[in-house]
């Protein structure tokens, strides 16, 4: 398949929606609503809304019913790096080649920018067009919850930033970090897809182990960029990881052993999808790309 085209058709997708659904930048308050819509369309490659909706297709659902899902999954991954770009936690001056929120909107509206697109992740969420299943809505949303609290994403940043320049740290606490800052939220998105696509157990199964592979094959091919990659490539200060001492799989095991790793996890997801037919070929696709890409 040619994944350039459906990436691009999907990212246009969500961001229609996303445009319609965040409310209008003049509305009152209009600062906060500008800075919410300045992170949402600063750039991104839509990874996760594009897997929750792949995840649908691959079932045999119909997309355009999670699709207020996807853009809730779009929402909480932005108020993620808002928070995560704060001088509190990272303290970065550019996301994705533009000057992060809290340098163009102040560390306080930044903030709240960030809290307001993680309300309105929920209420997307519980709309009513959402999937077709009250059940299956419900299930969706406490899913994602667990996935963005304390014992998903939010306490794998914990963890991240309580181990940072502590010198050398175990391959359990460095993919504990992993599997929960990053990877938490992409099997979220790929288990929150086939739920209301219909799946039944043995496919959420099969999808939920394609989700845990690629979500840390992700991350692990994040910590590989920013020692191969460019400023430029990445949006962001290249080698940053390094210079605040962060625990990443190269700093651990080595740039060879860690692009190792990464093909080991894709392989892993592909075997995950066998039991599938051509409809998840977007999720194939998107497997394999995600070690190969350059930002």
């Amino acid at each position: 398949m040619d994944l350039k085209d459906y990436l691009k058709q999907r990212c246009q997708l969500v961001d229609k929606a996303l445009d319609r659904l965040l409310p209008d930048a003049g509305e009152l308050p209009a600062a906060l609503h500008g800075s919410m819509r300045y992170s949402i369309f600063a750039g991104g490659k839509r990874v996760r809304p594009v897997l929750l909706l792949a995840a649908c297709e691959a079932v045999g659902g119909d997309p355009e019913r999670a699709l207020p899902a996807a853009c809730a999954m779009e929402m909480i991954h932005t108020y993620s790096l808002i928070h995560d770009d704060l001088p509190a936690m990272d303290d970065d001056d550019f996301r994705r080649g533009n000057a992060t929120n809290h340098k163009v909107y102040g560390e306080a509206t930044a903030i709240l920018a960030g809290d307001a697109l993680l309300t309105e992740a929920f209420i997307l969420l519980s709309r009513a067009e959402v999937g077709g299943d009250p059940a299956a809505r419900l299930r969706v949303i406490h899913e994602i919850a667990h996935a963005a609290g304390s014992r998903g994403m939010v306490g794998g940043q914990m963890v991240d930033m309580e181990s940072e320049g502590k010198g050398e740290i175990d391959l359990a606490l460095l993919s504990y970090i992993h599997t929960h800052k990053t990877g938490a939220l992409i099997r979220a998105s790929v288990r929150a897809g086939a739920i209301l696509g219909g799946a039944g157990e043995r496919e959420l199964a099969a999808l939920t182990r394609y989700g845990d592979t690629t979500g840390l094959a992700f991350q692990i091919a994040d910590d590989i960029l920013d020692v191969e990659g460019t400023t430029e490539q990445l949006g962001k200060d290249a080698g940053s990881d390094q210079a605040r001492g962060k625990a990443t799989y190269p700093a651990l095991v080595g740039l060879e052993a860690s692009k190792q790793r990464a093909q080991e996890l894709v392989q892993m997801a592909l075997d995950a999808l066998a039991p599938f037919d051509e409809r998840a070929d977007p999720l194939r696709a998107i497997a394999s790309y995600i070690v190969k890409r350059n930002s």
